[in-house]
């Protein structure tokens, strides 16, 4: 999937989720008018979900990327992201445990051994994480020895300050780099709407059994009381139809 097709997706599965959840908000709303009693008592879970959702597509919307030339993947700011994100990632204590977090995950030292030679590093496509946190900014200039090694010695062209953050060193690389932290928010992003998107179906089949079982209990309550009042010929067909 080249570049151009990738921006092209992520710009329509944040579309999707906008609408996706004002979809699940209006349904809610009209929930609440509904005079079935099991579809009425959902309105708040419904209106919940919906409300999450928004919240969720405006926390995550931002930050998509810069294509870099001669580079099969992106790279992240940390300025590109809401600023939700920017306060979570830039405060000292929540940085010190997912920055140990990373160093321990070994994605950075793995890539060494993936990408064994100059050229197969140089086509990789690294995930967000991979480009932030263990590789100094392209725009640093640094000269690549290995995959995971770049000469430092090199006076770096930018005055971007990651380039004076990365180290060789396997528990420092870019850690401490803006790009890292933008990384992270790019793959929590990532993640968070597939939750959101789980939650939801979930939600949807957990609904649908429970108006099942609650009309289904209504029903034979109804029976044993011979209360036929209690459901209408169209109640009946409804819970048929379910």
């Amino acid at each position: 999937m080249g570049m151009g097709t990738s921006n092209f997706v992520i710009r329509w599965i944040n579309f999707l989720t906008m609408l996706l959840a004002i979809a699940v908000v209006i349904f809610g709303v009209w929930m609440s008018t509904h005079h079935d009693g099991c579809r009425k008592s959902l309105t708040l879970p419904v209106l919940g979900l919906g409300a999450f959702i928004f919240v969720m597509f405006i926390i995550t919307n931002n930050g998509s990327g810069h294509n870099v030339s001669g580079l099969r993947y992106k790279e992240y700011q940390l300025k590109d992201y809401s600023s939700w994100f920017l306060k979570q990632l830039n405060n000292t204590a929540n940085w010190k445990r997912l920055k140990s977090c990373l160093v321990k995950s070994e994605d950075c030292n793995n890539i060494a051994k993936q990408y064994k030679t100059l050229k197969q590093y140089k086509i990789a496509k690294l995930t967000p994480i991979e480009a932030g946190c263990c590789r100094p900014p392209f725009e640093c200039g640094y000269p690549v020895v290995n995959a995971s090694y770049y000469d430092l010695s090199f006076h770096p062209i930018s005055s971007n300050k990651d380039c004076k953050l990365y180290k060789n060193t396997r528990a420092v690389k870019c850690y401490n780099c803006d790009s890292c932290k933008a990384g992270v928010a790019e793959y929590m992003k990532t993640e968070w709407r597939v939750v959101a998107i789980f939650n939801l179906a979930l939600f949807v089949v957990l609904a649908k059994s429970y108006i099942m079982f609650a009309m289904a209990v209504d029903y034979i309550l109804c029976g044993m009381l011979r209360k036929t009042e209690c459901w209408s010929d169209e109640g009946v067909q409804s819970l048929k139809n379910y």
